[in-house]
């Protein structure tokens, strides 16, 4: 029969090793936090305040009187006004919009003459979902704003007359294939699961196995075991870049306009900073399991605040300004404009210059743990 004493002696050491593996015990509080603090406040499937170019060649009172409904219906937020269509073109390709909308100079003359002026959207569909609800309000907006400012208010309620036509052009993604954005993205997922994930387990494991020590008996600085023990994994991640992009292009048909070097520096930039990062979370874990779950509870709020699984734009400003603090939140962005948008290097700059830093940031921490832990 069973015995309370040992049962309770048993349920004692449980309660004791448990304490004494605070990493284990911290993640078994912190991850439903997270988790219901990111879905709770950060996601937001019908995304508004979209920044948006205004390109008006007449600033009238007709023009005036679209853009502002347009801002104040909450999806646009016009953050650039230009003149210029090439200008128009170039923040498209960057990211830093959304939207271009462009109102010709013959609106209010043709509306005033009860014709059906246009006006022009150009709208980014790399990600269909952030574009999607913006696009359905547009037209009910624009035409109430242009029929209330002709002091024709009676079609204001009449959804079936319109005053103004909306021409549509969806960039990049006109069909709206869902993979054509999940796929590109997938690449910076699996990447920073798998290279993050194995090289933190896999410097553990010595760690677990006593050989680091033998290691550290070597004539070698802490620089060059870090250089040689990630080097094999950097390789590793370029066989994955490979299999991928096959397969994104034989199985799903994912467009390439852009240029392959450019890929391949960015991808490659991501990936030394991926193995970084798991350099730097073996040094702080005792065991292969706390690596798995410090790579875990920085993947999962990376995955879910860097715009791969929810619209990044739709997200509260402290949740952007928290993405922007992960490689792929800055990955995803570069490898969709390189693929789907044709965007050159000075289109990624920012991009580039923040994997730069954060793959320093990376190295650094993980050079001043290793010689404070293992000296």
């Amino acid at each position: 029969m069973s015995s309370l004493a040992r049962i309770g002696a048993v349920l004692a050491k449980e309660f004791i090793q448990m304490r004494r593996d605070r990493i284990t015990f911290a993640m078994m509080l912190m991850v439903p936090i997270v988790e219901l603090l990111l879905f709770g406040y950060a996601i937001n499937m019908d995304p508004k305040g979209l920044p948006a170019a205004l390109v008006s060649f007449s600033p009238d009172r007709f023009s005036r009187a679209i853009s502002v409904s347009l801002e104040n219906s909450g999806y646009f937020q016009f953050t650039h006004v230009v003149s210029d269509a090439a200008e128009a073109e170039r923040l498209m390709a960057s990211g830093e919009v959304n939207f271009v909308v462009t109102i010709p100079a013959d609106l209010g003359r043709r509306a005033l003459r009860n014709e059906e002026p246009q006006i022009l959207i150009e709208a980014d569909a790399s990600d269909p979902s952030t574009a999607g609800g913006a696009l359905s309000t547009l037209g009910s907006i624009a035409n109430k704003a242009l029929a209330r400012e002709l002091g024709q208010e009676k079609f204001i309620a009449d959804e079936t007359k319109s005053r103004l036509q909306i021409v549509v052009h969806r960039r990049y993604n006109p069909e709206g294939i869902t993979a054509y954005n999940i796929v590109p993205g997938l690449l910076g997922v699996i990447l920073q699961m798998t290279m993050s994930m194995m090289t933190a387990m896999a410097l553990t494991r010595e760690i677990e196995r006593g050989t680091m020590e033998n290691l550290l008996a070597m004539p070698a600085s802490a620089g060059e075991i870090m250089i040689g023990k990630i080097t094999p994994y950097f390789g590793v991640g370029a066989v994955q870049v490979g299999v991928i992009l096959i397969t994104a292009s034989l199985l799903f048909d994912v467009p390439f306009v852009g240029s392959f070097a450019l890929l391949c520096f960015v991808m490659a930039l991501f990936i030394i900073g991926m193995v970084l990062l798991g350099y730097t979370i073996s040094t702080l874990a005792r065991t292969q399991m706390q690596a798995m779950q410090l790579t875990f509870f920085f993947f999962l709020p990376s995955m879910l605040l860097s715009g791969f699984m929810f619209p990044y734009r739709g997200m509260p400003d402290w949740a952007q300004r928290l993405g922007e603090i992960f490689p792929l939140t800055h990955f995803l962005r570069a490898i969709r404009a390189i693929m789907l948008k044709g965007a050159s290097l000075g289109d990624l700059a920012h991009e580039i210059l923040a994997l730069v830093i954060l793959a320093l940031v990376f190295a650094g921490l993980a050079l001043a743990r290793f010689r404070r832990t293992l000296d």
